[in-house]
């Protein structure tokens, strides 16, 4: 059995939580074994990683990525647990897996790049280019990210490896189910729905970037469905409020099967600041959405401007609000949109892509420290 250590931040309902969720379910259960040190633990995605079998052990937040305190807690776990992979995601969990996994002797360290970092001080990028140090590859989750790593942060190109992320196919949603949400929701016929998801934490989503778009369009017909919870949920409902939006905003909360809510929506707009992959991007283009993305981090290479959705600057509600009404005028543009956009996620973004390339990496890094009984015990 591969025993892996994955370290990263706080599992609550964000991206990286959700792919590790993702990789744990896809990898082969008689062969990997997995535990999770991360600073905090609650919430949807938490309880199904306990459900799969992983044992979660929060550690605490750290005060600066170097306090010796919690590091001491991670080397306990490895001593315990003997991993042959330690893998570590996020600035902290990167801390982790690094200090961890060289004092700690772990035969095989993996650093995982999981932000396409704009602000990241000076001093936060010397002690990244000193964790990649004691990583045999860091893995990039887009290829802005993996130009990050080698031009910002100066790492070797053998030392970065790119797997882009992977989301799961969705599931069939049938007609009445479709008609029964609507219901519910309150949308009726002939309205159109621009849809969008995430954590509130509007700072970097700026959701309120979309309703200001929505807002100029002064369209009766459109509503906005927003799924997700977090934070700045009442900064989102103040700022529908103050633009007389209540009736076009729907905020049905997080959502563990988001499924149904896609197959309502009729476009998908993801208005970040900053974004290392945009993994509701690929999920969206699954569900055969045109997706209208701001040109930051990964989602600029996972949308194509003009064939699978649009690309605009962020900040932009009157770019936002342009594109839009493009989509909304040409129902036949947005059907093409979203072919192309399920054709390039399928062969791309698909989680069973994501898990056999991070498979692959675990094996061949095992053998080049010298095993090969991987098919068995190691």
């Amino acid at each position: 059995m591969i025993r892996i250590l994955h370290c990263i931040e706080t599992i609550a309902s964000g991206g990286v939580e959700q792919v590790r969720l993702t990789l744990i379910r896809g990898l082969p259960k008689d062969r990997f074994e997995h535990k999770i040190i991360c600073t905090w633990k609650g919430g949807a995605i938490a309880e199904a990683l306990e459900a799969a079998g992983v044992e979660l052990i929060p550690i605490g937040g750290f005060k600066n990525p170097l306090e010796w305190r919690k590091h001491k807690k991670v080397l306990e776990v490895i001593r315990e647990f003997k991993p042959q992979i330690i893998h570590g995601a996020i600035f902290e969990g990167m801390a982790m897996a690094a200090v961890g996994g060289t004092l700690g002797k772990v035969p095989v360290v993996i650093l995982e790049e999981t932000s396409h970092p704009i602000h990241r001080s000076k001093k936060a990028i010397y002690l990244q280019r000193l964790f990649a140090k004691a990583a045999d590859k860091v893995i990039g989750i887009a290829p802005t990210v993996v130009t990050y790593l080698k031009d910002t942060i100066k790492l070797p190109a053998s030392k970065v490896v790119l797997i882009n992320n992977g989301v799961n196919q969705p599931r069939e949603v049938n007609s009445e189910e479709i008609a029964q949400l609507k219901n519910v929701l309150g949308i009726q016929p002939g309205e159109l729905v621009i849809g969008s998801s995430g954590r509130f934490y509007n700072e970097v989503k700026r959701f309120t970037d979309i309703l200001d778009a929505i807002s100029t369009l002064d369209n009766p017909n459109l509503k906005f469905l927003l799924l997700g919870q977090g934070q700045d949920q009442d900064l989102i409902l103040n700022h529908a409020k103050k633009l007389n939006l209540e009736r076009h905003l729907i905020m049905p909360g997080f959502q563990s099967d988001t499924a149904p809510y896609y197959q309502i929506m009729d476009m998908f707009c993801i208005a970040s600041a900053h974004e290392g992959f945009g993994l509701v991007a690929a999920e969206a283009m699954l569900h055969q959405l045109p997706v209208l993305a701001t040109k930051v981090g990964g989602l600029q290479d996972i949308v194509v401007n003009g064939e699978t959705g649009f690309l605009v600057d962020v900040y932009s509600p009157d770019q936002i609000a342009e594109k839009i009404k493009i989509l909304i005028q040409n129902p036949d543009l947005r059907k093409t949109m979203g072919q192309n956009g399920y054709q390039r996620a399928m062969d791309n973004y698909t989680a069973v892509r994501y898990c056999e390339e991070v498979e692959r990496l675990y094996l061949e890094l095992l053998e080049g420290k010298g095993y090969r009984n991987l098919s068995g015990d190691v």
